[in-house]
């Protein structure tokens, strides 16, 4: 399963656009890495994840939790 199929399947079973669901995790991500009274596991796992930026996409995302899943 490529990231655009997650992106339709959550779009499907929420019966939202994929467009919401793209714009709503990159909410949720920026949310979580621009929080301020963050704990050290917290700032470990997002320093964990790859990205080219200073706070990763959602696809970026998706792709490292997949990996994880993939490697547990």
């Amino acid at each position: 399963m490529n990231i655009g199929d997650i992106y339709r399947e959550i779009a499907k079973t929420y019966g939202v656009s994929v467009e919401e669901v793209k714009r709503d995790m990159q909410e949720a991500i920026n949310f979580a890495y621009d929080k301020d009274n963050k704990s050290d596991v917290e700032k470990n796992l997002q320093d964990s994840i790859p990205s080219k930026g200073n706070i990763p996409t959602a696809a970026e995302f998706i792709q490292h939790v997949s990996k994880q899943i993939k490697n547990y």
